[in-house]
């Protein structure tokens, strides 16, 4: 057959394409107007998040320790202690203003808004889709915030 034509190639030194320059620029902007955290300060979103895994903490406990049935079984010990210390650290974490709380509770809001739109997708009643569209509509906004918020929170240096 023939030789393909090929289209020619940059070499190592051109310039990126014009999408990557423009966003790039824009990256560059969006750094240069934030303003490092002023010592003590707290971003909002991050007291909020502060608050809200040390409430779901106390509430883990109060429930276990009250008897309150999980899918008609008790729950286990093991489980729901960890469950427990891992929203307790991060709220102690996340109100000292640490970037891997912030960030591990970035996880835990993560895996929780996926599960709410899968269990969403396979809700059998209004209910379990209220719940689920519920859980999306408070952590998703979370989420986003915290994003925002730790642009601003210096990761500790190695």
């Amino acid at each position: 057959m023939g030789k393909r034509s090929r289209k020619a190639r940059t070499g190592a030194g051109a310039a990126p394409a014009r999408g990557y320059e423009r966003s790039r620029q824009r990256n560059e902007t969006a750094r240069a107007q934030l303003e490092p955290l002023a010592p003590g300060e707290r971003p909002r979103a991050v007291t909020i998040a502060a608050v809200i895994a040390g409430v779901m903490a106390v509430a883990n406990l109060a429930l276990y320790l009250a008897g309150w049935d999980v899918r008609g079984q008790d729950p286990n010990l093991g489980g729901a202690l960890a469950v427990c210390a891992v929203l307790g650290v991060a709220a102690i974490g996340m109100w000292r203003v640490q970037y891997w709380a912030v960030i591990g509770f970035e996880v835990l809001l993560g895996v929780l808004v996926v599960f709410a739109a899968l269990s969403l997708m396979l809700a059998s009643n209004v209910q379990g889709a209220l719940l689920s569209l519920a859980v999306i509509a408070l952590a998703g906004p979370l989420f986003w915030f915290l994003i925002r918020a730790m642009a601003r929170i210096q990761m500790p240096e190695r």
